[in-house]
């Protein structure tokens, strides 16, 4: 009885040193289990990367082809493409570039197309003549647009039919830049383009040899894909075979296999919906579900028509979703696991609430970036944790910022502080080896713009994410804002520099200063400007209007403020940061008011009224 005893008091001693582990350190297993996670898929990688011949995303599509040509690839409005179906388009495409294209292996070819199954097809054609592919971003229009496309350094552009007037209005310039223009249609009859669907109609589907492609490296790229950043026009930052492997991985750190459908509806020429969407199912092998443009009234209907298990999302999706009226059946659907970023703690509470237990991998990271974490935990709000393995791998800070004069906070030896527990600060990371910095296309002065020297000592070197973040007491991180020239509306970058160009061609305004303020109820910042008139000028809200309805609508400022004056810092840089915060109340700021009124095509004098049906959400923005 005395040994039944002990044994009793030692599990009741285990027990209780359990709970109190558990409550004491409660994350350990899932710390754990990450940690082995992210060890299995390191070593996956470097098998990978190490093979010879190179093993791309494309010989992994091309495996997954050979192994189960039927198996459902693309479901895009009723229709559907199997692997093999898949392989055999994008033979077309490869062939009928080669043939009638001026293009060789390692070109670049520029897509300005929306989301549809070609999109995805092109690129695997492409990939397999050893071509590297610019994502244009399909709202870019003028001199936006020249940009993007000669940045990239592409001598060829394909253009999807409903984007052909875009192309027209610039065609002049590509022409006089010898530029090839496709249509991706049957026929055309611009001078300037040729016709692309009949081409690849009429060429083989067999296969192309790989020896189009046989000087294609692990660090050649296979995307330019376009980030506004904090300098104005859209930059080219690189994806290299190598890094495309490395972003594609994250469906597979969530547990995403082939036997899972993902659920595509966010834009393709964004990393989300072409990488971490696309090339990521590629390396998993799952089905893709693919929609021209988000709908949240239709979103759970097409995750219970095609089995969804899997979804994409940036912040802003999620309040879309909850923003939706109420069913009965908002919960009948497969979705086990949502990926992406930007989820508000308040609304990410509200989605599980009203939709179900749905496993959330929010993720940071930027396109260009050097660094990037994982909020494996689920933990509400926050966008990844503090790893010691992951910090020893890729070493990076948060370092105290000052958002005056935007610009680190340095000690007497011109090294940068570590910010405290709690406190925001900068997010930088070291550029290493196994941690580069690959910068963007055809700009070494955009590239050096991010690159910070003498952190923590001399002659040291990190990436300069732009983000303010920070940690708890608990080791959770967590988004703070962003610095510089770049606010996010919309799930898009908007540069204030590009922005403040427009404003510049309005002949009333002598001078904006563009930033963006924090609306109730949304994520992110929408659009404002405070301007200067020109002497003897008056507001001409017409002609303002005018010239900013050629921006994307996510970038039209919504609020215009009329000051005397731009106040400036000692080194004549525009100040933002107290305009900010006064936003866009009529009660709350001394000057004048003007609100982009949709229906009027007019900015029109902004009321007390108009800001309370904004605050109750009567007027959408």
């Amino acid at each position: 009885m005395e040994a039944l005893h002990m044994h009793l008091a030692a599990l009741a001693i285990i027990s209780l040193l359990i709970v109190l582990f558990k409550y004491r350190f409660p994350y350990f297993v899932k710390d754990v289990l990450y940690t082995f996670r992210i060890a299995r898929i390191s070593w996956r990688m470097r098998h990978i990367l190490n093979k010879r011949p190179l093993y791309t995303i494309l010989d992994c599509f091309l495996e997954a082809a050979k192994k189960n040509p039927n198996k459902t690839f693309i479901v895009f409005e009723g229709k559907t493409f199997s692997y093999s179906e898949a392989d055999k388009w994008s033979n077309k495409v490869g062939r009928s570039l080669w043939n009638h294209a001026p293009v060789t292996e390692g070109d670049t070819v520029a897509l300005f197309l929306g989301n549809e199954p070609s999109y995805l097809l092109i690129w695997l054609g492409l990939a397999k003549i050893g071509c590297a592919a610019a994502l244009l971003n399909y709202n870019v229009r003028s001199k936006s647009l020249l940009h993007c496309f000669s940045c990239c350094g592409a001598n060829v552009l394909i253009v999807a039919a409903e984007l052909k007037d875009a192309v027209e209005e610039v065609l002049p310039t590509l022409r006089e830049q010898n530029i090839s223009v496709f249509l991706l249609a049957e026929e055309c009859d611009t001078e300037g383009m040729e016709s692309l669907a009949d081409k690849i109609e009429e060429a083989s589907d067999e296969p192309l040899s790989s020896a189009l492609r046989a000087n294609v490296t692990i660090g050649s790229p296979a995307l330019y894909i376009y980030t506004s950043g904090t300098t104005g026009l859209p930059k080219a930052a690189v994806i290299t075979q190598q890094r495309l492997w490395g972003a594609s991985s994250l469906q597979t750190v969530g547990g995403v296999t082939a036997e899972d459908v993902v659920y595509i509806t966010l834009p393709l020429y964004h990393t989300s919906g072409f990488v971490v969407g696309f090339t990521g199912a590629i390396g998993s092998g799952a089905t893709i579900v693919l929609r021209r443009k988000f709908s949240a009234s239709q979103f759970w209907d097409d995750c219970r028509k095609y089995n969804v298990t899997v979804i994409l999302y940036i912040g802003e999706l999620m309040r879309y979703l909850c923003s939706t009226s109420k069913a009965c059946d908002e919960r009948d659907h497969q979705v086990r696991l949502a990926i992406g970023n930007g989820a508000r703690a308040d609304v990410w509470k509200e989605f599980l609430n009203r939709f179900g237990s749905i496993s959330v991998l929010e993720i940071y990271g930027s396109t260009e970036g050097n660094i990037s974490f994982i909020n494996y935990t689920g933990k509400v709000g926050a966008i990844g944790r503090v790893n010691f393995l992951h910090k020893k791998a890729f070493p990076y800070a948060l370092i105290k910022y000052d958002t005056l004069r935007e610009e680190p906070v340095r000690d007497h030896r011109g090294l940068c502080i570590e910010a405290a527990k709690g406190e925001a600060g900068l997010l930088v990371s070291k550029i290493t080896k196994k941690a580069p910095f690959l910068g963007y296309i055809g700009s070494l002065q955009l590239t050096e713009k991010k690159r910070l020297r003498d952190v923590f000592e001399k002659g040291d070197l990190y990436f300069n994410s732009g983000d303010l973040l920070r940690i708890d007491q608990h080791n959770f991180i967590y988004f703070h804002d962003r610095v510089g020239d770049t606010f996010r509306w919309k799930g898009e970058n908007v540069a204030t520099t590009e922005v403040s160009d427009v404003f510049a061609m309005v002949d009333c305004i002598q001078e904006a200063n563009v930033y963006g303020v924090r609306v109730p109820g949304h994520e992110g910042r929408i659009g404002m400007a405070a301007v200067t008139l020109k002497e003897g000028a008056e507001f001409d809200p017409a002609s303002v209007f005018s010239q900013v309805s050629g921006l994307p609508a996510y970038a039209q400022p919504r609020f215009i403020r009329i000051q005397d004056s731009l106040e400036m810092t000692g080194t004549f840089k525009q100040i933002k940061v107290k305009l900010v915060d006064e936003g866009f109340c009529p009660s709350a700021v001394p000057d004048p008011l003007y609100f982009l009124d949709d229906k009027e095509k007019s900015y029109v004098p902004m009321t007390q009224e108009i800001y309370h049906a904004i605050e109750s959400g009567s007027i959408k923005l």
